[in-house]
């Protein structure tokens, strides 16, 4: 978006949370970084987790034990595509795929492909989920 303030698609705290000393005041992400930091709250927020939204998140973080199988996939998919819908208008999704980047340590990479509704613009998110978290010692 060269020559364009990007604030007009969105402008809130960075995330992580992030302090500048020398304006002394807190860092702002905006445009298409804000749409991608605020995905990755999104997906990272577990519904029930914020007292003041409490509808807020997804229920991705439940799934951390099942073995992934179609249907699971398709849960998955569905439950990330009806958080966006409802918590992220930015944004349309146009595919939402799942890859197992190491299955024996029950790594899944999560890929959001989606457009920006107000630029027309493409861009993606690959989520990194582990599945059976905590389960197997390093070697």
């Amino acid at each position: 978006m060269r020559g364009r303030d990007p604030s007009f698609l969105g402008a809130g705290w960075s995330f992580p949370p992030t302090f500048s000393r020398s304006a002394a005041s807190v860092v702002i992400s905006a445009g298409d970084a804000n749409i991608q930091q605020s995905l990755w709250v999104l997906l990272s927020t577990n519904i029930g987790e914020r007292l003041m939204l409490e509808a807020y998140g997804s229920d991705l973080h439940q799934r951390v034990f099942d073995s992934l199988d179609t249907t699971m996939a398709s849960e998955i998919k569905s439950t990330l595509s009806l958080a966006i819908l409802n918590w992220e208008p930015r944004v349309e999704v146009l595919r939402i795929e799942l890859s197992q980047v190491d299955p024996l340590r029950g790594q899944l990479a999560i890929t959001i492909d989606y457009v920006v509704r107000q630029t027309n613009s493409r861009s993606n998110l690959v989520y990194p989920f582990y599945l059976n978290e905590a389960t197997i010692s390093p070697a």
